[in-house]
């Protein structure tokens, strides 16, 4: 392995933003004074170009409010504060991710599909909620909750990635309680109505997120495709399959593994493609969130060793509003490196854009701050998502009904398109 090789360092930008809580246990004081210059000076310092989109001297003035509230404001205040503060540098990897604290979530995840939050993941306990729309907390309208949470999200890059890191932010109860949403952080009352419009009121109690997260008994909507079977290889962010009855083969591609897997990978992946003369490629890319973009070209440069491939029209890469970072990157380079047509939806980051994310932390309060170290252009359109060429929308109805619409249209269209041949 070259020394290039060994300094890869993936960036694990695809988690979901974490949140923080003020340690209860604390008795000494935050030093937020001191953090502030900190938080100033390291940005100043680390970031490629601070202030790309906003001015030095509006950044200033907004920092100065929140010094000289510092007296009077509590310390999740300030912390809001600063979320509001870093949303204002308009980069998806310059944030405040608060990820080495502890903070309690809501037993439930949402998606926006069709404009509604849809109910896509919960404990087994409050199945019921699974595949409802939630509609209100405490009584607040969902409208109302998720724009105050959509103005201080982290991560965002464009509207699309506002509107998946809004659904990642929804459920937590400090963030709620703080903005006055809900009347405590133990317990608030949801409104949630199912497929036959019946209305389910819950009063569910707030968890620890490592609960949560190490939680293996979940209720949750899986979206299948019938022509499609994964392999048991213990892998389940990165593997291939065939789609059944055709000549084309399907690659799972939602995170980065390091650079050597990623070699390994694809010489299997080749060997497969030649063996079986696979014509037709389909790279899902939708919930990848980011990491090593030259372990992406990986990918590329091996699939590019398979001369059975139809190098003209049979190349497809699935992108979503979850596809982030290097994730967005390696898609449009795929464009360019491999003929690949772009299906689906929007990315949720561009590929012009700040990227290569890397981090501090807050002396005092122990927040951490993330920050851009390199600007990637790899478009002619700048501050916008990459576009697919064809299409495809997931619904409501879609999403009840557990089938991936996205991919069983692109296979059918692939189908027609070659004359697909039976096996």
């Amino acid at each position: 392995m070259n020394s290039f090789q060994k300094t890869v360092v993936v960036l694990l930008v695809f988690m979901v933003p974490l949140f923080p809580v003020v340690h209860a246990q604390a008795t000494v004081k935050t030093d937020w004074k001191k953090d502030l210059e900190v938080y100033k000076d390291s940005l100043e310092e680390k970031h490629i170009d601070l202030y790309h989109s906003v001015t030095k001297e509006e950044f200033l003035t907004e920092w100065n409010k929140i010094n000289e509230s510092l007296e009077t404001a509590q310390d999740f205040e300030i912390v809001l504060k600063l979320m509001r503060l870093t949303r204002k540098i308009n980069d998806g990897h310059t944030s405040v991710s608060f990820g080495n604290l502890s903070r309690h979530r809501f037993p439930f995840e949402v998606e926006q599909i069709d404009g509604q939050w849809l109910v896509v993941k919960t404990l087994e306990e409050n199945k019921d909620i699974l595949n409802t729309t939630l509609e209100s907390i405490n009584g607040n309208p969902i409208g109302k909750v998720a724009q105050e949470i959509s103005e201080l999200a982290q991560f965002v890059e464009n509207e699309y990635s506002l509107k998946v890191r809004t659904a990642s932010y929804l459920t937590i109860a400090e963030l709620l309680f703080h903005l006055n949403l809900i009347d405590s952080k133990n317990t608030a009352t949801f409104s949630f109505r199912d497929s036959e419009n019946n209305q389910i009121n819950k009063t569910l109690p707030s968890i620890d997120a490592k609960v949560w997260q190490d939680t293996s008994t979940f209720s949750e909507i899986n979206l299948n495709t019938p022509e499609i079977t994964e392999p048991h290889t213990g892998n389940k962010e990165l593997w291939f399959a065939p789609v059944t009855g055709t000549d084309i083969l399907y690659i799972n591609f939602n995170s980065y593994p390091a650079f050597e897997a990623m070699q390994a990978f694809g010489q299997q992946l080749v060997a497969y493609i030649q063996e079986n003369q696979i014509r037709q490629v389909i790279i899902d890319m939708r919930e990848n969130g980011g990491g090593d973009l030259y372990v992406g070209t990986v990918l590329a440069y091996a699939l590019n060793l398979a001369d059975s491939i139809d190098w003209k029209n049979g190349v497809y890469v699935v992108t979503g509003n979850k596809t982030f970072s290097a994730a967005t990157s390696n898609a449009a380079l795929f464009k360019q490196l491999l003929n690949a047509k772009i299906v689906g939806e929007p990315t949720g980051s561009n590929p012009n854009g700040y990227q290569d994310m890397d981090t501090f932390t807050l002396t005092s309060s122990q927040l951490v701050i993330t920050y851009s170290k390199r600007l990637f252009r790899l478009s002619n359109e700048s501050n916008k998502p990459l576009k697919p060429e064809i299409t495809i929308e997931p619904r409501l109805k879609n999403y009840r009904e557990g089938n991936d619409i996205v991919l069983s249209k692109l296979i059918g269209r692939m189908k027609e398109e070659s004359g697909s041949r039976s096996f």
